[in-house]
C-alpha cells in the first residue's frame, strides 16, 4: 500500500527520518547478544543527537538491561500480520460526528441501451454501469464475460506481468451460479455477474496470497477477506489475484515488473500495480487496490484508470496484509467514476472485525449537482511555474498544460472555484508514523534475515527502510501521531469552508498526498489527458471525512465534459526489445 517511491523519487527521498532518532533499546547492540555498557549508550547518543554525562549513562544502565528482557519476552509471542495494535486510529476531529442513516439505495445514472455485440471482445472496456445493464438485460452472460476476461487475461498477462494467480474454477462456479439467479429472476445489482480482480495482498480461500513477495508466494490464508466476502455477496465474478510490488511497493514483485498497458517498457507504478494495469487494458470488470501513501493514487495516474481511495474507517480492512494500521485503506480502481461509487457502495462499512471503520453513511446519487457545492482549487499548485527560472533544465511542474486546461473545463461548466491553499505542516516528518508501523509489522522478517529473499534491496526498498525504523524511538512515534492530530484538525478547518478541492496529483503538489493519506480524507484520481508520448496524467478531487459521494459526484461531472476515460491502450502481444546497449 506504501507510495511508488521511483515514481516519485524526488519528493521521496528515503524513509525521512532526522538526526534526532534515538535508538531507545539500542536494537543493534541487542542483536548481536552483546552487554550493554556505557560506551553502548554514548554510541547511541551519536545516532541521537543527544548527549548524555557519564553519570546519566550509569543510571541508565540498569533500566536498559530491563528494557533488554522485556523486549526478548515480546519476541518469544508469535504475531501474525493480521493482529493489529490495540490502539485505534480515528481520523475524526474532537467534538466532530458523522452521519449515520439507514442504508438508501443508490441513484444511478440512465444509461442508454446498447445490443449485444457481435464480438465479446468489444466489451472489454466497457464501465460497470454499461456491463451491468448487458447482463441485467440478459444480452449477456456472466459466464461469457467471464470467458472473455480470462481470454484476455492469458493473452496479455505474458507482457504486462499484472498477475499472480488465476482464480478460473472459483470464477466459473460463480458465474455459472449468476447467471442461474439471473433467470430466475433474482438480480443482487449492478455488480452481478462482473468479472473483477483483486489486489493479492486480499485473502481468498484455497488460493495462495502472495503479498507479492518471495517469502510468501506460498501463502495460503484459510479465510475470505471482508471486501472478497461483500463482493461475493454482491454477485461479483473474482477471475485473479493481480499483481502488487512485493509487500505493497512499487510495481516490482517476486514474479516481474508490471507494465504500463500505454507503454509496456514502462512500470505500472505502484503499489497497487496489476489492479490498475488490468483495468487499463480491459482484463477485468473492475479491481480493488490498496493505499497506504500513494498506491491508488500513483497506478491509477500512470495507467491513466479512475481510483477512488476512500477516508480511512471506510472500508474493512480484514483479511488484507497490514502495512500501517493508521493508514492502510481498500478502494476501487475502475474505469469510470460512476464505477467506483458502485463498487464503494458493496464494500464499505463495519464488519465487526477491523475496529477502525466507523458507520457513517454513505449514498451515491448520481443526479447531484456540483453546482450546489463550495469547489475549491490549490492556487499555488495550479500556479506552479513549469520550469524553474533558475535552472531551465529542472521541469517543476511536468502536467502544467493539462492542469491549466482543467480550470478552462470547470469554468465551462459554471463552476466557480475558490482559490484555497493547504495547511502548511511538517507532513513529510510524519511518515515515520508509516516507517515505524511497517517496520513492526514485518519485525519477524527482519529479525529472521529473511528481508534478503525480497527482490528489491536498494537504498530506499523495504529491507533497508525496515532496519532503519528499528531506530526510531517510541516517544518521536508518539509525537508524530500528535503532530497529526494538529493536521487533522487543521484540515477539518479548511473542509468546513469547502466540500471538494482540486488539485493536480502529481509533482506540483505531493504535499497534499501526503497529508490526506495521514489525515485520511477521501480522494478521485482520474485521466486528464495525454502526453506526446501516449501516456496518461491525472486530475485529484479530495473530499471531507466520510464525504466520499461529493467528491464522486464533482469528479463524474468534470470526467463525463472531457471524456479521457473513453481511451484505451492498445497492448501489444509480445514484450518490447531491449534498447541496445550504447557504444
Amino acid at each position: 500500500m506504501e507510495l511508488d517511491r521511483r515514481a516519485f523519487m524526488g519528493y521521496f527521498a528515503g524513509v525521512g527520518l532526522s538526526s534526532t532518532l534515538f535508538p531507545g533499546v539500542l536494537w543493534a547492540k541487542l542483536a548481536t547478544g552483546a552487554e550493554i555498557t556505557v560506551d553502548t549508550i554514548a554510541s547511541a547518543e551519536e545516532v541521537a543527537g543527544i548527549h548524555f554525562d557519564p553519570a546519566e549513562r550509569e543510571l541508565m544502565l540498569d533500566g536498559l538491561k530491563q528494557q533488554e528482557q522485556r523486549i526478548e519476552a515480546l519476541h518469544k509471542v508469535s504475531l501474525a500480520n493480521s493482529v493489529s495494535p490495540a490502539i485505534v486510529f480515528d481520523p475524526l476531529p474532537p467534538g466532530k460526528q458523522v452521519k449515520i442513516e439507514p442504508r438508501r439505495p443508490m441513484v444511478r445514472s440512465k444509461i442508454a441501451r446498447r445490443p449485444a455485440p457481435t464480438e465479446l471482445d468489444e466489451l472489454a472496456f466497457l464501465p460497470v454501469t454499461e456491463l451491468s445493464e448487458l447482463v441485467r438485460r440478459k444480452r449477456v452472460t456472466s459466464v461469457q464475460l467471464t470467458q472473455m476476461y480470462l481470454a484476455r487475461l492469458k493473452k496479455y498477462d505474458p507482457v504486462l506481468r499484472c498477475v499472480i494467480t488465476l482464480t478460473e474454477d472459483r470464477a466459473f462456479t460463480q458465474a455459472h451460479a449468476a447467471d442461474a439467479e439471473i433467470r430466475r429472476g433474482h438480480y443482487r445489482g449492478p455488480l452481478h455477474g462482473i468479472p473483477w480482480g483483486a489486489k493479492d495482498l486480499l485473502a481468498v480461500r484455497g488460493y495462495k496470497t502472495t503479498w507479492g513477495a518471495g517469502p510468501f508466494r506460498n501463502q495460503v490464508i484459510d479465510t475470505d477477506a471482508t471486501v472478497v466476502q461483500r463482493l461475493d455477496a454482491a454477485g461479483a465474478v473474482l477471475v485473479a489475484k493481480l499483481a502488487l510490488g512485493e509487500l505493497a511497493q512499487g510495481d516490482i514483485w517476486f514474479g516481474a515488473t508490471t507494465k504500463n498497458p500505454w507503454k509496456v517498457d514502462q512500470g505500472s507504478s505502484g503499489s497497487s500495480a496489476g489492479p490498475a494495469s488490468a483495468t487499463a487494458a480491459g482484463l477485468v470488470g473492475f479491481s480493488i487496490g490498496s493505499e497506504t501513501l500513494g498506491s491508488i493514487s500513483s497506478p491509477s495516474t500512470r495507467c491513466g484508470t479512475t481510483g477512488l481511495r476512500p477516508t480511512f474507517g471506510r472500508v474493512p480492512r480484514t483479511g488484507a496484509m497490514a502495512l500501517s494500521w493508521t493508514m492502510d485503506k481498500l478502494g476501487p480502481i475502475c474505469r469510470s467514476v460512476e464505477d467506483c461509487a458502485i463498487v464503494l457502495d458493496a464494500i464499505y462499512g463495519p464488519d465487526g472485525q477491523d475496529k477502525s471503520v466507523i458507520p457513517a453513511t454513505y449514498h451515491w446519487n448520481a443526479a447531484l449537482s456540483p453546482k450546489k457545492l463550495r469547489i475549491g482549487y490549490v492556487k499555488s499548485a495550479f500556479d506552479t511555474p513549469q520550469i524553474d527560472p533558475s535552472d531551465a533544465k529542472r521541469t517543476l511542474h511536468a502536467t502544467k498544460k493539462f492542469d491549466d486546461a482543467a480550470l478552462d473545463v470547470f469554468r465551462r461548466l459554471g463552476i466557480n472555484l475558490i482559490p484555497v491553499e493547504l495547511p502548511d505542516l511538517p507532513y513529510d516528518a510524519m511518515r515515520l508514523i508509516l516507517s515505524a508501523e511497517a517496520a513492526a509489522s514485518f519485525d519477524e522478517l527482519t529479525r529472521s534475515d529473511r528481508d534478503k529473499e525480497l527482490v528489491q534491496q536498494g537504498k530506499f526498498d523495504w529491507p533497508n527502510s525496515f532496519r532503519t525504523s528499528r531506530f526510531i524511538p517510541a516517544v518521536d512515534y508518539v509525537n508524530a501521531n500528535r503532530v497529526r492530530s494538529i493536521a487533522i484538525q487543521k484540515w477539518d478547518d479548511l473542509m468546513r469552508t469547502i466540500d471538494v478541492i482540486v488539485t493536480p496529483t502529481g509533482a506540483a503538489n505531493l504535499s497534499q498526498l501526503v497529508a490526506t493519506n495521514l489525515t485520511g480524507h477521501p480522494a478521485v484520481i482520474l485521466p486528464n489527458g495525454f502526453r506526446d508520448d501516449g501516456t496518461p496524467v491525472s486530475l485529484t478531487f479530495l473530499g471531507g471525512l466520510f464525504e466520499e459521494a461529493k467528491a464522486l459526484a464533482v469528479a463524474r461531472a468534470y470526467q463525463e465534459a472531457t471524456g479521457f476515460h473513453l481511451k484505451h491502450p492498445i497492448v501489444p502481444l509480445t514484450p518490447p526489445a531491449p534498447t541496445p546497449a550504447a557504444g
